[in-house]
């Protein structure tokens, strides 16, 4: 099932693999995606589907060093060379917005003013990338740091923010994006207005669930005005507790928030699993109940096997699967999965800045394979 096509909306895909968000952090001055980063998706266009990495929709959405943006001229320019390539290689893809609330630095906020947040609680442990002396990103060399205590976003300034992720949406568009993914995953803003633990507040955005889920209802809203809601998806991470966010009834939560993007008729919901070493596998009862209550597509990602994804697709419960480390080092990972062919380990030391090694430098199997035996005549 994993190797037939699939319709997102108006979309054809040529297969069910989906390349998710990473963050290499490559970007160049002023946040611009690169040349290189075009050749880099490129040359991952066989995926189904590729969502780009977090993309900030401000300078105040920015948490780590080197990462895009598509809030000003040039970085829409910058997407523009990007999309040309993946399209010219028969390829689709989502820019993904991202807003990463308290998960930022001073030195990376406007004016080195806080971070925003739904509330102003700190996150201990919780650490950004910087670059505190400048280097760039080709230097690959910067040092991680406990996020920077948040301000509690005002009434005003949440309106600001809804605006920001619709202007970037208009940006993507322009840019030439198929659609784009928000990202209310993994402890960043929106994640931070949903779960209980991280939300204090006690206007009309926080309290009871309706009131938590607010801020994403606005903010999808807004992005399906620009864009329409079948270029539209929304990335959550339902049962983790990453960066500090929390919930006390995380399912009752998250099949609220999959029942009110099922109502706004967005397109995907893309699903975070846990991936780290011992992590919990999600309870089979609790991806019936999503799946009874989205109608829509849904994308699951998190540490899948050709023979995991293919049990997901089987029981019904997803419909697209995201593989992400393997995409690094496997530009053809369709095809090798495909195949049955070894897949590539990754560089983890060049995951995050740097230029093209451990990033546009791994070659696709085919090439291997064709070297093999001009190597071995070679060693006669």
């Amino acid at each position: 099932m994993l190797f037939t096509p699939y319709r997102l909306g108006d979309l054809e895909l040529p297969n069910r693999i989906v390349m998710p968000p990473m963050t290499r952090s490559r970007a160049a001055d002023g946040n611009v995606p690169t040349a290189l980063m075009a050749e880099y998706y490129a040359q991952r266009a066989s995926a189904g589907l590729i969502v780009t990495e977090g993309t900030q929709i401000s300078q105040q959405g920015q948490g780590y060093a080197w990462t895009p943006g598509i809030h000003s001229p040039e970085q829409v320019a910058g997407w523009r060379g990007v999309t040309d390539a993946v399209h010219a290689a028969g390829g689709r893809i989502f820019a993904q917005l991202w807003h990463v609330g308290r998960v930022s630095h001073v030195s990376l906020q406007p004016g080195g003013a806080a971070p925003v947040s739904s509330s102003p609680l700190l996150a201990e442990g919780v650490k950004v990338f910087i670059d505190p002396e400048g280097k760039g990103p080709k230097a690959g060399v910067g040092d991680m740091v406990q996020h920077s205590a948040p301000q509690a976003l005002s009434e005003a300034g949440i309106a600001q923010v809804v605006e920001d992720f619709a202007a970037a949406a208009r940006n993507a568009m322009a840019a030439g994006f198929d659609g784009v993914e928000l990202h209310g995953a993994n402890g960043y803003l929106i994640n931070q207005f949903i779960d209980s633990q991280a939300n204090m507040r006690t206007d009309g955005y926080g309290g009871s669930l309706s009131r938590r889920l607010r801020f994403l209802r606005e903010v999808a809203e807004a992005v399906i005005a620009v864009a329409g809601s079948e270029r539209v998806g929304v990335r959550l991470a339902p049962l983790t507790t990453l960066q500090g966010a929390v919930d006390d009834t995380p399912q009752a939560t998250y099949l609220g928030a999959a029942r009110l993007l099922d109502d706004l008729g967005v397109a995907y919901l893309h699903i975070a699993e846990a991936d780290w070493e011992d992590a919990p596998d999600m309870p089979a009862a609790f991806r019936e109940a999503l799946r009874i209550v989205y109608r829509g597509t849904l994308i699951y990602a998190g540490k899948y096997t050709l023979e995991r994804a293919e049990r997901a697709l089987r029981n019904g419960w997803a419909d697209l699967i995201g593989f992400g480390r393997p995409f690094v080092a496997n530009p053809d990972l369709p095809e090798r999965l495909r195949h049955g062919w070894p897949l590539a380990a990754p560089d983890a030391s060049r995951f995050f800045g740097g230029e093209a090694a451990g990033y546009s430098d791994y070659p696709i199997f085919a090439v291997q394979k064709a070297r093999i035996p001009a190597m071995a005549q070679e060693a006669q």
